[in-house]
């Protein structure tokens, strides 16, 4: 009796996680509608969106956004990368880059819209402590100059705890609060989960849907396999730990994003 009672719990589990993806779509143009102040009986149209993800390294954006960029990209988002490293840890600066390209080009983004900051002061490094002032003048610059209405990135936590990860979302959430993001831009940050959830793959999709976020992006088989082949592209960084990332990784399935709170705007600093 209890192999049978387990059966049904594992069944209606999946039953669940079937109808969640077939929900999502619908849910996430709501979500959309939400965070752009866009009204509920407004339409909304994915070429009117700009986006910006904000990364540290290649390979940030297939390991840790890939839901959301292959997401985004469906609805006809103008999706934009910055990466503020060219990834020079090792001394593969070069050969990083273009992986990054590579594996932008399979997640739907162009060429034209990738730009990779290669700065002294932003070194690929755990213990480089990257200054706010400078990270936060890029981003903006570079919001405005393409008039981007939605940047995505990483929260407090940085997912993997990675210094140059949270040193991104410090210098988002101080522009935010010193008022210094375009009026019509909304800034969210990645949530960063506990290691459970986070090596639980598909599994943790329902716990995703029922916790509060402000976004969320779920791929199916067809989307994991189009981050995991973004992934190789970054044949630099397949060390045999980033394959039980890639098959056990909740990021290659499900992002969830939070609001960063905006203060009042053109707020001087003294």
């Amino acid at each position: 009796m209890s192999v049978y009672l387990a059966v049904f719990i594992v069944l209606s589990y999946l039953v669940l996680i079937k109808c969640i993806y077939y929900r999502h779509r619908r849910a996430m143009v709501k979500s959309l509608k939400h965070v752009l102040n866009v009204s509920s009986t407004g339409e909304i149209n994915g070429a009117d969106i700009r986006a910006l993800i904000v990364t540290a390294h290649p390979d940030d954006e297939c390991m840790f956004f890939a839901p959301t960029i292959i997401r985004l990209a469906e609805l006809n988002v103008s999706v934009h990368l910055l990466c503020l490293s060219e990834g020079n840890y090792y001394n593969q600066g070069a050969q990083r880059k273009q992986e990054l390209l590579s594996s932008c080009a399979v997640l739907g983004i162009p060429d034209s819209r990738i730009t990779i900051v290669d700065h002294k002061k932003l070194p690929d490094d755990p213990k480089a402590e990257w200054r706010v002032s400078l990270v936060s003048s890029v981003i903006v610059n570079h919001i405005r100059a393409h008039s981007f209405n939605m940047v995505l990135t990483f929260d407090g936590r940085g997912v993997s705890g990675h210094a140059n990860h949270k040193a991104i979302h410090k210098a988002v959430s101080h522009l935010a609060s010193t008022g210094q993001v375009p009026n019509d831009c909304c800034l969210l940050s990645l949530v960063t989960v506990g290691l459970l959830r986070k090596y639980i793959s598909f599994l943790e999709v329902p716990l995703s849907w029922l916790l509060p976020s402000c976004l969320r992006c779920f791929t199916g088989s067809q989307g994991y396999r189009r981050a995991k082949e973004a992934m190789f592209c970054h044949r630099t960084q397949l060390l045999w730990f980033r394959y039980l990332y890639i098959t056990f990784s909740r990021y290659m399935l499900v992002n969830t994003f939070q609001m960063i709170p905006q203060g009042p705007k053109n707020l001087k600093i003294y």
